[in-house]
């Protein structure tokens, strides 16, 4: 439907502008005033949906991940000049969260059969690599990182 599209653009992609602008203005202003005295981490989350080829039935999902995935290096490129500022994404594969239950419309045992006979990330495990992002020292930038569980192979090859 028009509308499943339109959710997913606005959350995956004009969500990460409309919440990105005004915390880079800030960022920016706060490092013109103290250049390379500041340690900020853009962290985001894109998905391996849109790193890799994309997926049957998952056209604007893949899209919008996508564009996630270019505008986390655009925003690299254009903050480069602000030593004080690093942009990070990480893109994970399977990880069990409440998206299956939208991405089906609540129908939970359909939801929950995504996840049947795989080990899948969890919530925690993205927390603990964005915390590893975030807290190397100030030399050191993780631009891009991709993460599956050890039961995924690609977006659409799983451990049988």
């Amino acid at each position: 439907k028009v509308e499943d599209w339109d959710a997913m653009l606005d959350g995956n992609v004009k969500g990460l502008l409309y919440v990105s602008r005004p915390i880079i203005h800030s960022m920016v202003a706060r490092e013109k005033k103290n250049a390379g005295s500041n340690n900020f981490v853009i962290v985001n989350v894109g998905s391996i949906a849109g790193k890799e080829d994309p997926y049957v039935n998952g056209n604007v999902y893949c899209a919008s991940k996508a564009a996630v995935n270019a505008l986390n290096k655009s925003m690299r490129l254009d903050l480069n000049p602000y030593p004080g500022i690093r942009v990070a994404a990480v893109h994970p594969g399977l990880v069990e969260t409440e998206f299956s239950n939208v991405r089906f419309k609540g129908d939970t045992k359909r939801a929950t059969g995504v996840y049947k006979g795989y080990t899948p990330l969890v919530a925690a495990d993205i927390a603990d690599i964005i915390y590893f992002i975030v807290s190397r020292p100030p030399h050191v930038t993780i631009e891009d990182l991709v993460v599956y569980p050890t039961d995924q192979a690609s977006a659409t090859l799983k451990r049988v």
